[in-house]
């Protein structure tokens, strides 16, 4: 693929991760906020009064990241009274912080899909750009996000002891790391098998090959040694991490909809334009 189409195309990666997060923070916003908040009630119904006491509160923007725990917001103990300074104002986590952090992920994602699309394209199959940006969106869900969380599933405010989150961290990036290897690993096996097996066995035997590997690592890695605190309510554990789950779902459909759209129609008027293009007169 040309270099000069590479860069109109990342162009459009980078402007529908744009729009595509701008529409996954709505839904963080008006899906998450409520899980965050009561979360949040949670923690400081149970922290204690005074000391000092650092923690982090989820939210949808660390949830957009992949990080399984939200973004940071850190409270320091005054040196007189033992009380906690927000240094954030909740109200400010959750609009200008919450947006700034989903945007910045849809574009970054977006960019890196758009890249990864121009490779695709045409390599792994007879599919058309609107196919083939599905298909790139959905691998990327399933390596970057789902099989991860299931590992390492987000968790609400109160989940997670604060010092071990730089493990845990670690922990979630390096199994965010294997699950793209082993699934571009799965992909050229799938093309190595398919003159031999057929385009739809060797695929499945690519994605089998791919969930075993997987469920391997899944097992050797280290557990979450956070536990879930005693009383909290499963309910609001539960609709937070579906929330999360439904942020990226809305981010990468929507990602796959609006570029599939954007690179169509950026590669499809090259071959009507050289057939409508004048024919020279020849010469007398």
């Amino acid at each position: 693929m040309p270099s000069g189409t590479v860069g109109r195309l990342l162009l459009r990666g980078l402007l529908a991760g744009l729009i595509a997060g701008l529409v996954a923070f709505v839904f963080a916003y008006t899906v998450g906020e409520g899980p965050v908040s009561d979360s949040i009630a949670q923690e400081q119904a149970h922290s204690a009064p005074a000391g000092h006491h650092d923690h982090d509160h989820g939210g949808g923007a660390a949830a957009a990241a992949g990080a399984g725990d939200a973004a940071a917001h850190e409270h320091e103990a005054a040196d007189a009274g033992g009380e906690e300074e927000e240094l954030v104002s909740r109200d400010l986590q959750s609009t200008a912080g919450l947006a700034t952090g989903v945007l910045v992920y849809g574009v970054a994602v977006g960019g890196i899909a758009a890249l990864a699309f121009c490779f695709a394209l045409g390599r792994v199959g007879r599919f058309g750009p609107r196919a083939t940006a599905a298909l790139v969106a959905g691998a990327a869900f399933v390596t970057v996000y789902f099989v991860p969380f299931l590992k390492y599933p987000a968790n609400p405010p109160a989940v997670g002891n604060p010092d071990t989150i730089g493990k845990r961290t670690a922990l979630f990036f390096l199994m965010i790391a294997l699950s793209v290897l082993i699934g571009v690993a799965a992909v050229i096996l799938g093309k190595r098998l398919a003159p031999r097996l057929g385009t739809w066995n060797a695929t499945v035997a690519a994605g089998l090959g791919y969930a075993v590997v997987m469920a391997v690592l899944a097992f050797v890695l280290p557990p979450n040694d956070d536990a879930i605190p005693d009383g909290f309510p499963a309910a609001l554990l539960w609709d937070f991490r579906l929330a999360s789950i439904g942020l990226q779902v809305v981010l990468w459909t929507g990602f796959a909809l609006l570029f599939g759209t954007l690179a169509d129609r950026a590669l499809s008027p090259a071959a009507p334009a050289a057939e409508r293009a004048p024919v020279a007169a020849p010469a007398v």
